[in-house]
């Protein structure tokens, strides 16, 4: 059993919030990923890319804003964002506010394919 540790310390502004768990070598996944802890009054960076991206809520509670809409995003909850559409988690909260983000393209799933059908 292999287990990847979380560094708490490690997470801030420096690195949008996050630290990446995914890839991970241990594991032939057709995807990347991160756990992100935004702390009270912060925010994450707002962006957009060429991936497909899930937010999973955690922990906590925060606002996300994208595509000019803002929507609460609490612990339980799911979030979709496709391909460059901007995006940006807020912790307007008391408290931390924690989430896992998985991010995926066609060149990921592709490799993914690749490794798997050379493991055979």
């Amino acid at each position: 059993m292999e287990i990847r540790k979380l560094d708490r310390e490690r997470l801030g502004p420096d690195n949008n919030h996050s630290q990446r768990l995914m890839p991970w070598s241990a594991v032939n996944a057709p995807f990347e990923g991160a756990w992100c802890v935004i702390k009270p009054g912060a925010s994450s960076v707002k962006h957009a890319h060429h991936e497909y991206e899930i937010f999973i809520a955690m922990s906590g509670e925060a606002v996300l804003e994208s595509a000019d809409e803002r929507i609460t995003f609490v612990a339980g909850d799911i979030v979709h964002f496709p391909p460059f559409v901007d995006h940006q988690v807020i912790n307007e909260s008391g408290t931390d506010f924690e989430m896992y983000t998985v991010w995926w393209d066609t060149e990921m799933s592709e490799k993914f394919v690749a490794r798997h059908r050379a493991e055979g």
